[in-house]
């Protein structure tokens, strides 16, 4: 590895005018020497595209993509993953912040790693409220800052299919190899996260740095707030994507044991659509379950 490989880091933004700015200084005041700044604005209804631009002014260097139609988080981060030429990637969103130390304990700990086939790094997180003010960690700490439960590392594909708090996407570095390999993220999926970390962990070793890499803003229209919202248009695209990312995982297991790991993730699923009143989601999740009861009956 050279001494500072490039690092891309993609910045996507949809109407994030609030918090674009302090998502990109986080970008330029890295401690790390060796960074690309892409950033691709996915068609915003509000003032993103003019906030970037002015900032940009100020910085030549950095590519801007302002998508003409809004296309989705999947299709505007490989747009920009095809511009790349970091040998390692982050996926950043134009609400969260960078810490100054993050891409550098990030190389560090692609540097200085035992395993043989290191895909990706991640680390910990603290959640912020949307004026910036602290709530908590991802993972629990010590008065040290350092995670109370030791993290699954090498090895975790079981572990991302059943569901478990395994890993934190947003910390993530991801050598650009890896996504070369799994052909980015898949389009057709309204979120990219959970799928890429599945394929990824069937191949990959994951590495975990205990530190706090950056800042996540939890906001009231984030992603993750749509999950279990009733009667939501968003919502059930959301879910079946889910839906779509387990019958992919079905087909990619190889083992009984990764078989059951996947069951608890279907199980709560299941729960969800009946708390949810989709009654055609779950009989799609209840046939990837009689697929895993077929096919695990002898």
């Amino acid at each position: 590895m050279q001494d500072n490989p490039l690092v891309t880091i993609i910045c996507l933004c949809y109407n994030q005018e609030d918090y674009v700015v302090d998502s990109l200084f986080s970008v330029i005041n890295q401690d790390y020497p060796s960074v690309e700044l892409i950033i691709v604005d996915d068609c915003s209804t509000d003032n993103s595209q003019s906030v970037i631009k002015k900032w940009g002014v100020d910085f030549p260097k950095i590519q801007f993509i302002a998508n003409e139609t809004n296309l989705g988080s999947t299709k505007s981060f490989n747009k920009a993953l095809k511009k790349a030429k970091g040998e390692y990637i982050i996926d950043l969103a134009a609400d969260d912040i960078l810490l100054p130390n993050c891409v550098t304990s990030q190389i560090n700990a692609f540097k200085k790693t035992t395993f043989k086939n290191l895909g990706i790094v991640y680390g910990n997180v603290e959640l912020i409220t949307k004026k910036g003010a602290f709530e908590s960690y991802y993972f629990p700490v010590d008065s040290f800052q350092k995670v109370i439960r030791p993290r699954i590392t090498g090895g975790i594909y079981k572990s991302v299919l059943s569901g478990g708090d395994c890993m934190c996407s947003v910390s993530a570095m991801i050598k650009k190899t890896v996504f070369d390999y799994l052909n980015g993220y898949d389009e057709t999926l309204v979120y990219e996260d959970l799928d890429f970390w599945i394929r990824a962990s069937r191949i990959y070793d994951f590495d975990f740095i205990d530190e706090i890499l950056m800042q996540k803003r939890i906001v009231p229209n984030s992603l993750g707030t749509d999950f279990f919202k009733k009667n939501d248009a968003r919502a059930k695209k959301i879910n079946h994507s889910t839906y779509l990312i387990l019958k992919k995982a079905v087909n990619l297991n190889k083992t009984k044991d990764e078989d059951l790991a996947i069951l608890k993730r279907i199980h709560f699923e299941i729960k969800h659509c009946l708390n949810n009143n989709n009654y055609v989601l779950l009989f799609k999740n209840l046939s990837l379950r009689f697929i895993l009861f077929w096919r695990n009956k002898t």
